[in-house]
């Protein structure tokens, strides 16, 4: 089973798509995320993350909702 993690993504670098990374904010904990699977990632975007690696990016759409639920389990 995987286990992925929606962060957002602040800022990207690299211009070869095997190696590009990115900052990915993880409500608060920022880390470096490979960006290969996923090379439509832009900076604001909504990323699933698994062990460091982007797997797909959330719908904007579909990202509200998702930021509500996670906003309100700080603290948890």
């Amino acid at each position: 089973m995987c286990l992925a993690i929606a962060g957002r993504l602040l800022s990207e670098d690299g211009e070869d798509a095997l190696f590009r990374t990115g900052r990915v904010d993880f409500g608060g904990v920022v880390k470096a995320v490979n960006l290969a699977c996923v090379p439509e990632a832009e900076v604001g975007d909504l990323l699933l993350v698994h062990a460091g690696l982007a797997i797909g990016r959330i719908d904007p759409d579909r990202s509200r909702p998702l930021d509500r639920n996670v906003s309100g389990t700080e603290g948890v």
